[in-house]
């Protein structure tokens, strides 16, 4: 047995190197790869969902309207101090989260299209032309002392749990991230606003947003309303107008005003809400007499994001990328 015992030792050997190296091929060679395969998509995700996404500036370039100055600006802090500004603190974060990546849309997008000729050394200014922005030192004016321990962490959890996020509408970046306050139960189709019709600004229910701005009144007179409107349009003058010659002629999908007469002339809605300070052009007239009773629904102009909708939508368990999906057809969020 001796004789044959190196032997014997040498066979094992190669039996068992055999038998790792079978094992390698038949079982941890195909596991590896499946593994491999399995994650790469995971790794490559991003680029293959949205190739088009752009990265936001470290600054932007503001102009604060109150002073007539340009203010070179942190972009994420200038997002904070826009959502400081457009939305109050105390709103649900889905809310506020939802809020922020709208306005870094919407900022970055007038970014990247140039200056706009009323502030032509800035892309955007700090007042609602564009939208509201507040620094630090201007919110100190405003808010009590106790803002700053409950409000603002609140701003900064917002801004820095969506950073650099923004919304895309097939692979393109946003270029029309609108939002108003509250749309009185249905937003509007850009077209019957603006001027152009945008795919992913459509006409949807907002059936969250509670009783806020619902049923204000504004009551003024007949002659009063006239010479309204023949102030701020003298082109279009109304003539003689009188309680029987007032008439909504035909609303919009989303239910506000589209036009109606007024004496002897026609106007949009929208000409309507101008004139007369009115919250919103979803409104209903009632006449008495020599007085009108103008009844509206909503607060601005409809169009976007109604932000006391994503509220409700927030406290209904909705997280910000259905909030702005659901107000914003057919975006992505990355």
């Amino acid at each position: 047995m001796k004789k044959y015992e190196k032997q014997i030792k040498q066979i094992v050997k190669y039996l068992m190197i055999s038998l790792c190296i079978a094992v390698f091929f038949l079982v941890l060679l195909p596991a590896l790869f499946v593994t491999i395969v399995h994650q790469e998509p995971l790794v490559r995700a991003p680029g293959h969902i949205n190739p088009n996404r752009v990265a936001t500036p470290d600054t932007i370039y503001v102009f604060r309207a109150a002073h007539g100055v340009v203010e070179i600006l942190d972009f994420e802090e200038y997002i904070k101090g826009v959502l400081a500004g457009e939305m109050p603190a105390s709103f649900e974060m889905e809310a506020l989260k939802a809020q922020a990546v709208a306005a870094r849309t919407y900022a970055f997008s007038r970014v990247r299209r140039g200056s706009h000729n009323t502030h032509p050394l800035a892309s955007l200014c700090d007042t609602t032309h564009c939208q509201v922005y507040r620094s630090i030192f201007e919110l100190e004016q405003i808010h009590p002392s106790q803002w700053f321990e409950t409000g603002w962490p609140r701003i900064v959890q917002a801004v820095n749990e969506t950073r650099g996020q923004m919304m895309y509408f097939e692979g393109e970046l946003v270029s029309q991230a609108l939002f108003h306050s509250s749309s009185g139960g249905q937003t509007e189709n850009s077209e019957d606003v603006f001027v152009s019709a945008v795919p992913y600004l459509r006409s949807v229910y907002s059936p969250h947003e509670g009783d806020v701005h619902r049923d204000e009144q504004t009551i003024i007179s007949v002659s009063s309303f006239a010479d309204a409107l023949n102030r701020r349009f003298p082109s279009n003058p109304t003539g003689s107008v009188s309680n029987s010659n007032i008439q909504i002629l035909s609303r919009s999908q989303g239910g506000r005003v589209d036009r109606i007469q007024v004496g002897n002339a026609t106007f949009a809605g929208t000409e309507i809400r101008s004139a007369l300070a009115l919250r919103s052009a979803n409104f209903t007239l009632d006449m008495d007499g020599n007085m009108i009773t103008i009844t509206t629904s909503g607060f601005g102009h409809g169009v976007g994001m109604s932000q006391h909708g994503a509220n409700g939508m927030a406290k209904q368990g909705y997280n910000y990328r259905q909030i702005l999906a659901h107000f914003y057809n057919g975006v992505d969020v990355f």
